[in-house]
C-alpha cells in the first residue's frame, strides 16, 4: 500500500515518502504548513490513491476528545423516562458515536483526517494519546472496549496557531508541508488549469511571488488563492501585457483574490508612493 501522488494532486517526493513512512510505521502523520499549501486535501488524495474509504473529523475551538470517541445523551435518556418510553431500558440507544468510533468499526481500513487540531483546547491531543497509540477506548456506559478491526491511516494537520504537547508530537510521524517554487507551481497549475499559455503563466507566477516575498505583508497568498487569481485572467482573457502592475499602486491586477486585508493593500500603496517620492 503505497501512495504515489493523484492525477489532480502534485505530490512532492519529500510528502510521498513522509505518508508511505506513516503507513508502514502505523503512526498518525501530522502534516503542518501555511493554509492553503494543500494539508486537508492530501487526506482525501491518499484515500482516493489507496481506494479507502475516508472519514473526516473538523476540530473547532469548542470540540472536545471526548466527542471523537462517543456522546452518551443523559437529557434524552431522562426524558424517555420520563415518558415510559422502552428504549431507556438499553444504555446504546442514547450513544452517539464518534468519528473514532466510525474508524475503528469500519469494515475495512479507512482514511481518518482529524483536520486542523490547533484550533482546539491544548489538552486536546493530549486527551488522545491512548485511543490513537492503542487504537481502543473504553465505553464506561455499556462495559464495552471498542477496538479497531483495522487500524485507519490517520493524517492530521495543523496550521501552528499553538504548540502542540510533545507526548502528543512522539507518537506522530510528522512533515512540514513547504509552500512549492516556481516549477511545482507550474504543475499545479496544469492541474487545474491545462494548455495555460506558458508566457502568460510565467508573468503571473513571477508577479505572485513578488508579492508573497514582500517584506511586511501580514498574509502572504496561498496556493488556492493564486490559483483562483489565475482563474479569474483566464476569464477576463488578459495577455501577458495586460498584467503590468499599476504604477501608482504596485497592485498587480484583480488583487482581491491574492491579498486578502486592507494592511496589505496599503503597504504596496506606500510602496509605489514611496518610490515615485524617489
Amino acid at each position: 500500500m503505497q501512495f504515489t501522488g493523484t492525477k489532480t494532486y502534485v505530490a512532492p517526493e519529500d510528502l510521498t515518502v513522509a505518508v508511505n513512512a506513516a503507513i508502514t510505521l502505523e503512526r498518525p502523520l501530522l502534516v503542518k504548513g501555511e493554509p492553503g499549501t494543500g494539508k486537508t486535501e492530501l487526506a482525501r488524495q491518499v484515500a482516493e490513491s489507496l481506494g479507502l474509504p475516508m472519514l473526516e473529523w473538523h476540530i473547532k475551538s469548542t470540540t472536545r476528545a471526548q466527542q471523537g470517541l462517543y456522546e452518551y445523551d443523559a437529557v434524552s435518556r431522562l426524558r424517555d423516562s420520563q415518558l415510559g418510553d422502552d428504549r431507556v431500558n438499553d444504555v446504546a440507544n442514547y450513544i452517539k458515536r464518534g468519528k473514532l468510533w466510525e474508524a475503528f468499526d469500519a469494515p475495512e481500513r479507512v482514511v481518518l483526517l482529524i483536520d486542523e487540531i490547533d484550533k482546539a483546547d491544548i489538552e486536546f491531543p493530549n486527551d488522545l494519546l491512548q485511543e490513537l497509540d492503542k487504537m481502543e477506548f473504553f465505553v464506561y456506559e455499556t462495559g464495552e472496549t471498542v477496538k479497531a478491526r483495522q487500524r485507519p491511516i490517520v493524517i492530521i494537520t495543523s496550521n501552528n496557531e499553538k504548540e502542540l504537547p510533545d507526548a502528543f508530537l512522539r507518537r506522530c510521524f510528522f512533515h512540514y508541508i513547504r509552500f512549492p517554487d516556481m516549477e511545482t507551481m507550474k504543475q499545479i497549475v496544469e492541474v487545474h488549469h491545462p494548455g495555460i499559455k506558458e508566457a502568460l503563466l510565467t508573468t503571473a507566477l513571477t508577479q505572485f511571488y513578488t508579492v508573497r516575498e514582500q517584506q511586511g505583508l501580514k498574509k502572504k497568498p496561498s496556493t488556492s488563492e493564486v490559483l483562483d487569481w489565475l482563474k479569474l485572467l483566464l476569464a477576463e482573457d488578459l495577455d501577458p501585457a495586460d498584467l503590468k502592475m499599476d504604477p501608482k499602486s504596485a497592485l498587480p491586477k484583480l488583487h482581491g483574490a491574492l491579498l486578502k486585508n486592507e494592511q496589505d493593500v496599503h503597504l504596496f500603496e506606500r510602496l509605489a508612493f514611496m518610490a515615485r517620492r524617489g
